[in-house]
């Protein structure tokens, strides 16, 4: 996930699935069969939205140098929102998290998962505890059994790294949620997650390893407060997720172009080190829709798909 700014996490609004345009990169908007609307991009709000305003703008705008398009980045409220949009043609290439990516083939059968980050193949997640709770860190899966009776949060109701594979691995111990002390949390998004746990609102939480990374280093935790129980297991998650008809809309090869954009970025290349960085990675690597058959599989089991 890109790295967490320094500050404290802006209020997301709402859970709707209202649609905000935002300033985009322009093109030409050229080729045959191009669609004279702009090309929407979006991505799942995961983290501080001051974050996202900066990363998602400059990608439209290099993915409008890449095609010769204008391209205009969407925020949204939610994950759910993202799904939508990508669902009914709102945007036509969005960053998904595991989960929300195959809703969103479900509901649009044909699209294509084009890239992941070079961390995505093997990404984790970790369950971290506020020192009131008397956690101790622990090795094997069966320690998870110990987080009941005590408070956690989520991240978002559909995260991947923040819901999906945690409570997977918390079933796979044997430790449901009903065993919690209280009903489980979705706090929305993963620093706040953190911003949860490190004030003790909640004594335990499912957070992206990734996103605690970069809180740490930018000295926004206080660790003697704050401590990682266990670390997961890896498992596939975020990616690029284009619709079928991308290059239908946009012109014969769109979709390749992206594609080749994201692979070309080179991390001892000042601008596009810069935008790696935002990203948390040091560069994409292709990737394909059976790479999150795991996610799939769990995602049925969970009821997270209709």
């Amino acid at each position: 996930m890109p790295q967490r700014p320094i500050g404290r996490r802006g209020l997301l609004l709402g859970a709707g699935a209202t649609l905000l345009l935002s300033a985009c990169g322009s093109g030409s908007g050229s080729g045959a069969g191009a669609d004279a609307r702009p090309l929407g991009i979006a991505a799942i709000p995961d983290q501080d939205p001051e974050l996202l305003g900066r990363l998602y703008p400059a990608v439209a705008k290099r993915f409008a140098d890449a095609t010769g398009l204008d391209v205009v980045y969407r925020p949204v409220t939610d994950y759910t929102a993202v799904v939508r949009a990508f669902e009914i043609g709102d945007v036509h290439l969005a960053w998904m998290g595991g989960l929300t990516g195959v809703q969103a083939r479900e509901r649009r059968p044909g699209s294509t998962a084009l890239a992941q980050r070079d961390i995505d193949a093997d990404f984790r997640s970790l369950f971290i505890a506020h020192s009131s709770a008397g956690l101790r860190p622990f090795t094997t899966m069966d320690g998870l059994r110990g987080l009941a009776g005590h408070t956690l949060t989520f991240g978002s109701e559909t995260s991947t790294s923040g819901r999906l594979m945690p409570e997977y691995f918390m079933r796979q111990a044997g430790l449901k949620t009903s065993a919690l002390r209280g009903t489980a949390g979705f706090s929305g998004s993963h620093d706040a997650t953190i911003e949860l746990v490190a004030s003790g609102s909640f004594e335990t939480g499912a957070v992206n390893e990734q996103v605690w990374k970069s809180t740490v280093a930018a000295g926004d935790v206080d660790e003697s407060k704050v401590a990682v129980l266990w670390r997961t297991p890896g498992y596939a998650d975020y990616h690029w997720l284009a619709r079928p008809d991308l290059d239908k809309t946009f012109g014969d090869g769109t979709s390749e172009k992206v594609l080749d954009l994201l692979l070309g970025l080179d991390h001892r290349d000042a601008e596009d080190a810069e935008l790696l960085k935002l990203f948390g990675a040091k560069s994409f690597v292709r990737t394909r829709n059976s790479a999150y058959d795991q996610i799939e599989d769990v995602a049925r089991d969970l009821g997270l798909l209709r």
